[in-house]
């Protein structure tokens, strides 16, 4: 199956974790990927495993500049069809030992970074006819997140903009959904003590952590054809866990 054949598609902090399997399974289908990260070594690594089909650029979500470059690396493939809202930063604190420091940061990368995103992409998707925004939030968007004040903050951001740009965007034939995993098993939850994975995967009802390939699974369904009268949607993806 070639879902993505003739496509391309941008993924922001696409060097590791669930960007990186994204990058894998939309070459696997098909498709041409631009990654783009922070993480240099790591990103080139995977875009050299990729072979021609990725093309791989240092990309600092918060600069507007760094989107228009990952914007037209896109183009250079082919168009733009898919962009997935994959960068993110998660540095859990309680409101107490939350400084403004750390709120700005969370907000600039999390949310900041996926504004720019979503304006940056519109004008390349409208010349490809149309294409699809995946927005990656959290199940901390959609109920309280213990100890992660700003993550929590702007992950509830992330839902409200990606619904209000649905509406702005579905009369250009862009569609703008948001995924919400629970608890994945990537580096971002390293910095949990083994009591804290332990009780977050006791508040899970299927008694697991889920994996970056369930996420990008569910990523691929928003950014094919599949999914084509979808928009402005919300999707959990936590073994239970908002229930």
């Amino acid at each position: 199956m070639a879902r993505f054949r003739d496509r391309v598609v941008l993924i922001s902090g696409g060097a590791r974790g669930q960007g990186a399997v994204e990058a894998r399974m939309l070459v696997a289908e098909g498709a041409r990927v631009v990654i783009g990260d922070v993480l240099e070594a790591e990103g080139r690594r995977l875009a050299e495993e990729l072979g021609p089909a990725a093309t791989f650029l240092r990309q600092d979500v918060t600069e507007e500049a760094d989107w228009a470059r990952a914007v037209a690396a896109a183009e250079a493939l082919g168009g733009l069809h898919g962009m997935v809202n994959n960068a993110g930063i998660y540095i859990p604190r309680p409101l107490m030992e939350t400084d403004a420091a750390l709120f700005e940061r969370h907000m600039r990368v999390n949310q900041l970074g996926c504004f720019l995103g979503m304006k940056a992409v519109v004008p390349a998707m409208q010349r490809a006819g149309g294409g699809s925004i995946v927005n990656i939030s959290s199940t901390a968007g959609l109920r309280g997140s213990p100890g992660a004040l700003a993550y929590s903050a702007t992950k509830w951001a992330l839902r409200g903009m990606t619904k209000a740009a649905a509406i702005d965007l579905a009369p250009r034939g862009i569609r703008v959904n948001s995924v919400h995993p629970g608890p994945i098993d990537t580096d971002m939850v390293k910095v949990w003590s083994n009591e804290q994975r332990a009780a977050r995967i006791g508040q899970i009802p299927m008694g697991r952590m889920g994996t970056a390939e369930e996420v990008a699974r569910l990523v691929l369904f928003l950014l094919s054809d599949d999914s084509a009268y979808m928009t402005g949607a919300e999707l959990a993806i936590d073994g239970g866990a908002s229930l």
